[in-house]
């Protein structure tokens, strides 16, 4: 019956203190009071139990007022050794705690057993005292101290403990008391007999068995409100993307479908493995709390994942666990791979892009200064490909473009550095140039390889060049900087050399640019405040000899340099996009001037392919004929065959608006290009001027003269008026007139004149004599 008493005395208090940890407030401390008491009673209750049901062989009774005390003593060493229990779970306070426990146990024991009256004498064994109080009492704060361990086997040690700690100190304690009948001994008037006791002691063990059916039904439903708890926390778990582990100390409690997909384990088959055998290396007790760290998790099949994780402290079922967050961090990797790699390398071949190889140009600009050694930088960028992407396409350009890096890269030695900067433009990191020559044959090998052998595309041979500009540290320079911009200088330098060649920087390239920058400066200036000047040189009918015509030439009167030639500024205006400023001033000055002089006479005016890019082209032109009053069928426009080759399609429907508003429209140059034949066909132009370079040689030059003699009779059959221009002799003349061009256009017949000259020559033009052969011909010598 004790043991019976004692087994559900200690459930109840156990259940009833577990019910006070999971509650809050003032039931928290009531719910403690009574887990005290149950626990002090049950000792007690034990204890009389043990007393009623000894047989000594004489009467014996109790005193009420000791046994009483022994309760209250009962109640005050457990109470005690639980709040110091409570106050750490440090293993050395909850040993203290159990010695409190275990010297009220035997206060219990030997206050109760003084309480125990015989009908004769009671002698004690001093050494069974001390035996039990040595033993039982330490042996009840190991039980303690295991009570309170993270590991769970060690744990259940702690019911063994104590009641091993009770043992000792009940039977040694028994065995110390030597009993001896006496009759003549007399029970005082206050003691009770067993039979007064006995109701008392069946009540209280009838009141910590009601206790412990109170517990019990506290401990089913705080474990159906854990289950139901554990139920939501994994349903809500298998919804959230990332893994979620609920751990108890070093257990796995519950793992969410995320992480055991991630980790490749069954449903339920990380439960109860330990959090360290799945994320090893991570010390998650010294972790803080909602602060990442990288982890590698280890996987069913004994590979690593990379992951981050996260810890949380929650109570989930009145209990604090461990919520461990697992992110899956592969993709982000890769992202992040790729990023770098789009950060700093070309997209479409692969090799560095301009910021890695700045940053690579810097990182051995710094390391040569201590190594001491020379490199080169080359900047490389191809010939002829933008008319690869006009008539290829752009995808075709790309696929070459992937060819070319192809070749260089296998021209380059291992080392070396390749990047794309951008468009067609190239770089090269030589390193370890020690010598000039070195890089000279670099430079040579790469032009060559370019240049030498074309690249075959769908079929078709593509036919590129190369050129090439360098600079050799620390010659011509040591800042990164400094480096790029002195070979991009040669670049340019071999660029105006001819192309498809190489430069090495030279210190003249410096005045050339800072020139070019003074030009374009100046021409910026001469735009705005009119420094620019229009030159007309007139074109006669080849038949009359009048004048039916004047081309409008721009010069520049430069207040410093005189007049600068058209060859030096009007590439400058094309590159710097001024050519459109300079375009429509030229455009509305010759409109303007043209429109004083006799109505049959017209102005030609030349267009570049930077001023058809325009898309506001017409409306500018219309605007300049409303404003000038000039009539549109005295404005003729030339354009050369290179307009046509940028955006043909909206070219063309540009001209075909202008012829529409009846503006006459000159191919300039014919013969010179690739396809004129077929944009004759396409566009109906008004005039064709067959370019100089097949005049030159007139009439001496049996092919020259054969190809403008075509030129001439099929535009006569197309019904298309012809020029022939740079007409400088007496027999260039004659032939151009025997084979029945219609206008002329040279030095021979004059050279470009001022505004000015040009109206006295319009006004003298009866005066002047006749040109000699011919009197139908003018010359004007008298200007």
């Amino acid at each position: 019956m004790a043991a019976l008493v004692c087994a559900v005395g200690v459930y109840a208090s156990f259940a009833i203190a577990r019910h006070a940890a999971r509650a809050n407030g003032t039931t928290r401390r009531r719910w403690a009071v009574v887990s005290i008491v149950a626990g002090g009673c049950t000792a007690w209750a034990t204890h009389f139990i043990v007393l009623l049901a000894f047989r000594p062989g004489v009467d014996a009774a109790f005193d009420p007022a000791i046994t009483v005390v022994s309760l209250v003593c009962a109640i005050l060493g457990i109470g005690a050794g639980m709040l110091v229990s409570m106050r750490s779970r440090r293993s050395a306070r909850q040993f203290v705690a159990g010695l409190i426990i275990g010297v009220g146990i035997a206060g219990l024991h030997y206050i109760g057993q003084s309480a125990y009256l015989v009908r004769g004498s009671v002698s004690w064994n001093p050494a069974l005292i001390l035996l039990s109080l040595l033993l039982g009492v330490p042996i009840a704060g190991a039980g303690m101290m295991t009570l309170s361990h993270r590991r769970h086997r060690v744990r259940r040690a702690a019911p063994a403990l104590l009641l091993l700690a009770i043992a000792v100190l009940h039977f040694c304690g028994m065995a110390a008391m030597t009993l001896r009948g006496d009759p003549a001994v007399v029970f005082p008037d206050d003691a009770m007999s067993p039979e007064m006791v006995a109701p008392w002691v069946a009540g209280v063990s009838t009141a910590l068995l009601t206790l412990a059916v109170i517990g019990w039904r506290f401990d089913l439903a705080a474990k159906a409100r854990v289950r139901q708890d554990q139920r939501r926390i994994r349903e809500l778990a298998d919804v959230a993307l990332e893994g979620l582990l609920i751990c108890r100390g070093d257990a796995i409690v519950t793992a969410n479908r995320s992480v055991e997909r991630l980790s490749g384990h069954a449903v339920g088959g990380l439960v109860s493995r330990s959090l360290s055998s799945l994320l090893p290396g991570v010390e998650f007790d010294s972790l803080p709390e909602r602060e990442e760290r990288e982890a590698l998790l280890l996987s069913a099949d004994g590979t690593t994942i990379p992951v981050r994780v996260l810890r949380s402290q929650v109570t989930l079922g009145h209990k604090l666990q461990t919520v461990i967050a697992v992110r899956d961090q592969r993709e982000r990797l890769r992202t992040e791979a790729r990023m770098r790699t789009l950060a700093f390398n070309d997209s479409l071949t692969g090799v560095a892009n301009r910021a890695r190889f700045f940053d690579l140009l810097s990182l051995h600009s710094a390391s040569r200064r201590d190594r001491d050694r020379s490199f080169a930088v080359l900047m490389l960028d191809l010939d002829r490909f933008k008319p690869v992407n006009d008539t290829l396409g752009h995808a075709a350009g790309d696929v070459i473009l992937q060819m070319v890096t192809e070749r260089l890269q296998a021209t380059l030695r291992e080392g070396d550095v390749l990047a794309r900067l951008g468009g067609d433009e190239f770089a090269v990191l030589q390193v370890a140039a020690d010598h000039l020559d070195s890089v000279a044959i670099l430079s040579e090998r790469l032009v060559r390889t370019i240049g030498d052998r074309p690249f075959l595309y769908s079929g078709q041979a593509v036919h590129l060049g190369a050129s090439l500009g360098f600079a050799w540290a620390p010659d011509d320079g040591d800042d990164p900087a400094e480096l790029l911009r002195n070979a991009d200088l040669a670049l340019y330098a071999a660029k105006s050399d001819g192309r498809a060649t190489w430069r090495r920087y030279d210190p003249v390239f410096d005045e050339q640019t800072q020139e070019r920058r003074r030009l374009e400066i100046g021409l910026r200036h001469a735009i705005s405040v009119g420094e620019l000047e229009l030159h007309y040189q007139p074109l006669v009918d080849a038949k009359t000899g009048e004048i039916t015509a004047a081309e409008a030439l721009v010069r520049w009167n430069h207040p410093e340099r005189g007049l600068v030639s058209p060859i030096e500024f009007i590439p400058l205006a094309e590159e710097t996009g001024l050519i459109l400023p300079l375009g429509d001033w030229v455009l509305r000055t010759a409109c303007a001037q043209a429109a004083t002089w006799p109505s049959h006479i017209g102005v030609a005016v030349n267009l570049s392919p930077a001023q058809f890019r325009d898309p506001a082209l017409g409306s500018i032109i219309l605007s300049a004929l409303r404003s000038s009053g000039l009539g549109a069928g005295r404005l003729e426009l030339e354009i050369t065959e290179g307009v046509l080759l940028s955006d043909e399609a909206n070219t063309l429907a540009t001209l075909k608006e202008l012829k529409a508003a009846g503006i006459r429209i000159a191919m300039d140059d014919f013969g010179t290009g690739y396809s004129s034949l077929s944009y004759l066909r396409r566009f109906p132009f008004d005039k064709i001027k067959i370019d100089q370079s097949f005049v030159r040689q007139l009439p001496d030059d049996l092919e020259s003269a054969a190809i403008v003699r075509a030129i001439i009779t099929m535009s006569a059959c197309l019904g298309i008026a012809t020029t022939v221009e740079g007409v400088e002799t007496d027999e260039q003349l004659a032939f151009s007139v025997a084979e029945g061009c219609d206008t002329i256009q040279g030095y021979h017949i004059s050279r470009p004149l001022t505004g000015a000259a040009f109206d006295q020559v319009l006004d003298l033009t009866q005066a002047c004599r006749p040109l000699a052969g011919s009197s139908s011909w003018r010359r004007f010598e008298a200007v």
